[in-house]
């Protein structure tokens, strides 16, 4: 089956595309605000103990992360993780799973411009 035919689409990438389609929107209202914010994904959240207010949880499961960034001499940018196993285990369907990222996402941009979802949304 040719690589461009959907059935063939890894899970990784079908939710990588999941989470470009939300982030394109997002950057085309809110380009100026999210300049220099990094997206990121990873299969699922580092294991510890307690997990700090930059993390979005459910029941105690992370699904993805708000990491600030550092101005400075080692300049980090602002960077959201998602969690893909994580989300993709709350998912009923491609559909279902589309709004959760959709969701985590605007949470989490929420977060870093301090707005209220609602408005991003």
């Amino acid at each position: 089956m040719p690589a461009t035919v959907p059935l063939a689409r890894t899970k990784a990438e079908v939710f990588d595309e999941l989470v470009l389609d939300t982030v394109e929107t997002l950057e085309r209202r809110f380009a100026k605000e999210l300049a220099g914010v990094e997206f990121a994904v990873e299969d699922v959240p580092p294991e510890l103990n307690v997990y700090d207010s930059d993390v979005l949880e459910d029941g105690a499961v992370p699904l993805a992360r708000l990491l600030l960034g550092r101005p400075g001499r080692q300049e980090m940018p602002p960077r959201i993780v998602l969690y893909r196993r994580p989300l993709e285990f709350r998912a009923m369907d491609r559909e279902d799973l589309a709004d959760l990222v959709h969701d985590v996402i605007i949470e989490q941009v929420a977060n870093l411009l301090g707005a209220d979802p609602d408005e991003l949304a």
